[in-house]
């Protein structure tokens, strides 16, 4: 299986080389487009190949997704702690209420019901 997952990810490495090679020419990446620039007063750009832009933009929707997923997770992750911590407070509940049986019982008797 190893040696599966290294062979896919040389391939993936391959692809990704070929890809960046292919597309070196610069690309003018701009903040707005030019009718608001002259209206907002920015002019920001930047000249990029265009890999890097393809790249990044690959990141940048991998990020938003993992971070989208994890908010909308959360109300799955808030019942499981709060059923977690409800399963505490019952194995306690159980502990106490043994331990308050077993004193009005025989201590043998006490000790085969801690054994079930």
């Amino acid at each position: 299986m190893r040696y599966i997952r290294y062979a896919f990810l040389a391939g993936l490495a391959v692809i990704l080389v070929s890809i960046a090679m292919a597309n070196r020419d610069d690309v003018t990446l701009k903040l707005l487009p030019e009718g608001l620039e002259d209206f907002a007063g920015v002019n920001w750009q930047i000249d990029l190949p265009l890999f890097i832009v393809v790249f990044g933009g690959i990141i940048a929707g991998l990020i938003i997704g993992f971070v989208w997923e994890w908010l909308r997770e959360y109300k799955h992750r808030r019942e499981a702690t709060l059923k977690t911590k409800e399963a505490k407070r019952l194995e306690r509940e159980v502990t106490r209420l043994k331990g308050e049986k077993a004193e009005n019982k025989d201590e043998v008797l006490a000790l085969l019901d801690e054994a079930s």
